[in-house]
């Protein structure tokens, strides 16, 4: 059978509506001319913020309109390979995070490659959560409840940044929500090498890996912290939750990180969504969406329990 056949109705629109171009120098180039405008909302406050240094993070900062006190926080990573996207493309996820959980989002607006290959966006993350963690007071976050969490090249950052933390000894987390996570630069797995994966097709995941590795690409040396799915210790890290579609290039990686990780010690949920491709959730209507996004309500809202 086709990709094709495989695809949920809703997904089969949703590919009718993106295309499946692959990622080259001038589709980059027009991809990033695209400008995504904010959005706001009553029940949220949002500000950005730079995190001082040099160079400068941005991050933009959402909290419950209205609400006081301490609350849960979640550090956010945005996608798009790792060479295209800014924060404002999940403003609409993290308002209905906050308002849903009660928790103030960060989502870090981190350098892109190729121009900033590994360990810079990486390291945009971590100091990103440095700041959150020195700010909590103003930001009004409870430390003993924050993880961090992103959506396929964010998902990948994510995963590399609860190595990081740990290999540097903090901050604490309390959890990594990793969805549809860009984890194996190596694409030795079935579902990466399909050719005809929708949304996101292994020629681009090879344009957005040798972007981010830079001189690291096709070398035997790459770090687990820039590409996860290469560590081979797991163990210590926080909970996690992961989730991919059937028809997504990254289903296998990503399905033997989370089995992994449960062998390592460490609590881990995983979804496995069938007829998703990558990007599903752009079909916001779709049941395949709302179901995802039950279900990670619903496993953020056990992690930031008390």
């Amino acid at each position: 059978m086709t990709t094709a056949e495989h695809l949920h109705p809703d997904m089969a629109r949703l590919v009718e509506t993106m295309g499946v171009m692959p990622m080259t120098d001038e589709r980059l180039a027009t991809v990033r001319a695209v400008e995504l405008g904010s959005v706001t909302s009553p029940h949220v406050d949002q500000h950005d913020h730079v995190v001082p240094g040099d160079p400068e993070v941005g991050v933009r900062v959402y909290r419950p309109a209205g609400v006081e006190g301490r609350l849960p926080g979640l550090l956010w990573i945005h996608g798009g390979g790792y060479v295209v996207g800014n924060p404002a493309m999940d403003d609409e996820k993290l308002h209905r995070l906050c308002t849903d959980l009660g928790l103030v989002a960060v989502s870090v607006d981190y350098r892109l490659a190729p121009e900033t290959p590994y360990p810079g966006p990486l390291e945009d993350c971590y100091r990103a959560l440095q700041w959150a963690f020195e700010s909590a007071g103003s930001l009004g976050i409870d430390v003993a409840r924050v993880g961090i969490g992103g959506s396929s090249a964010g998902g990948g950052l994510a995963a590399g940044l609860a190595l990081l933390a740990r290999e540097r000894g903090g901050p604490p987390l309390r959890f990594q929500l990793l969805d549809c996570p860009m984890l194996d630069d190596r694409q030795v797995t079935w579902s990466s090498q399909q050719d005809d994966r929708p949304i996101w097709s292994r020629e681009s995941n090879t344009y957005g890996w040798r972007a981010y590795l830079g001189d690291l690409y096709g070398r035997d040396d790459v770090p687990p912290t820039a590409a996860p799915a290469r560590a081979t210790d797991l163990s210590g890290l926080p909970p996690a939750y992961v989730s991919v579609g059937t028809v997504d290039g990254f289903l296998d990686e990503d399905v033997d990180y989370a089995l992994r990780l449960n062998h390592a010690g460490v609590p881990t949920e995983l979804h496995v969504y069938p007829g998703a491709c990558h990007g599903y959730h752009y079909a916001a209507d779709s049941e395949i969406t709302l179901q995802s996004r039950r279900d990670e309500r619903e496993w953020l809202a056990r992690q930031i329990r008390r």
